[in-house]
């Protein structure tokens, strides 16, 4: 199994390139061709999926009942947002204008490792989230979250 990890800057061109991080390029699974799907993340960041886990993503959302209004919201707002994308020869990936406005990326952006994806922040916005979190707080959700209980946002 694949599985991105660590964290990683790099600057943004002009064009909106960016250069995909080398030790996550050498666990990206062949199957995914160096193709992605980046996506708006639940938070301010991007989601970047490799195509394979990609199919994943959709099979789970194929499951979301149209006949709910929960159902409907949740697969338009995720899917609407949904950008093909696929590295260039200089290993670099070009993220969507309307994308990176969302996430507040200007200049550079910090690609963080999430298993089979990757989210991708401004660096601004990734020290403000982090600076919200204290170590207590930190603590407490990674014990609920690794001791098998569940925790639900804010807590």
């Amino acid at each position: 199994m694949h599985s991105f990890k660590g964290q990683y800057e790099h600057s943004i061109d002009a064009k909106g390139r960016i250069a995909f991080p080398a030790k996550m390029r050498k666990v990206l699974s062949p199957d995914a061709q160096e193709r992605f799907v980046v996506v708006r993340g639940l938070e301010t960041c991007l989601y970047l999926y490799p195509e394979n886990e990609w199919r994943d993503v959709e099979d789970a959302l194929s499951k979301a009942n149209n006949f709910t209004r929960a159902g409907r919201i949740a697969k338009r707002n995720f899917l609407r947002y949904a950008e093909d994308a696929a590295l260039d020869k200089q290993h670099r990936i070009a993220l969507p204008t309307e994308h990176t406005k969302y996430a507040q990326i200007n200049g550079k952006a910090i690609f963080i490792g999430m298993g089979q994806y990757i989210e991708i922040w401004s660096p601004d916005v990734l020290e403000k989230v982090d600076a919200d979190l204290d170590s207590d707080a930190f603590e407490a959700i990674f014990e609920q979250v690794m001791g098998g209980g569940s925790v639900s946002d804010g807590e």
